[in-house]
């Protein structure tokens, strides 16, 4: 089950969000809420409100301050009303690019992505046009020198879907979203902490960039993910750091 050498990448993404720590509170903030507004405020029976604030706790959000945002979502607390949109574009060299953001003003997000992916070398596309590049699942991704055989083995019989190495040793676990938690779980409890774990858009297929290519594609995800009203960004590009 072997996988395109991703360990690189992964970790100059992971790099890039590191970088950016003083806006993940903002970005926790609106999935804590628009998580509890649509799958109601008990964490034992919505599993995206667990995981949104299983990240909030780990990115040292107060407790206090993730009470708060649940209960503005239930209605305990008045607050800003956030819509989920997803814009599909392309980068450089026809990358694919998928920006999912969470907004009170359509009007203004819509103008903000378009005008970056104008200005900064990439084109706004219509709703399905890149997005059959990517598969939404859950991906926890282990640093080379991790037991392959004991993760395959924890990860299987916890239902993930595929394992995956790339040439560099890492090993990368696929789920249905579904399926996510479960696996996240068993692997922990077998002593296999991932580097990564989330639910994402991961991208079926790479384009490769390299020079000024690779530079000109790191800028524009740079704006766009700068945005204010932007959650996420997935592009199938690997830039060549």
């Amino acid at each position: 089950m072997a996988g395109h050498s991703k360990w690189a990448n992964i970790q100059h993404r992971k790099g890039r969000q590191d970088e950016k720590r003083g806006k993940i509170w903002t970005r926790l903030t609106r999935e804590i809420i628009v998580a509890a507004r649509t799958g109601g405020g008990d964490i034992a029976m919505n599993p995206r409100l667990r995981l949104a604030i299983d990240k909030a706790k780990a990115a040292n959000m107060p407790a206090d301050n993730i009470k708060r945002n649940v209960d503005k979502a239930t209605g305990n607390l008045d607050g800003v009303t956030y819509e989920e949109i997803r814009y599909e574009g392309y980068g450089i060299g026809g990358a694919a690019v998928i920006v999912d953001c969470m907004t009170d003003n359509r009007v203004r997000t819509v103008a903000e992505v378009r005008h970056a992916f104008s200005k900064y070398g990439g084109n706004l596309g219509t709703e399905g046009s890149v997005a059959f590049q990517f598969k939404h699942c859950g991906q926890l991704v282990f640093a080379p020198g991790t037991s392959e055989d004991k993760v395959m083995e924890v990860a299987l019989e916890a239902g993930a879907e595929d394992v995956l190495t790339d040439d560099e040793g890492a090993i990368e676990v696929l789920t249905a979203p579904s399926d996510f938690e479960a696996v996240k779980n068993a692997l922990e409890v077998a002593g296999l902490k991932p580097e990564i774990a989330e639910v994402t858009m991961r991208a079926e297929n790479s384009i490769e960039l390299a020079g000024e290519d690779a530079a000109r594609m790191q800028k524009l995800l740079d704006v766009i993910e700068d945005l204010d009203d932007v959650q996420e960004v997935f592009h199938n590009a690997s830039i060549d750091a």
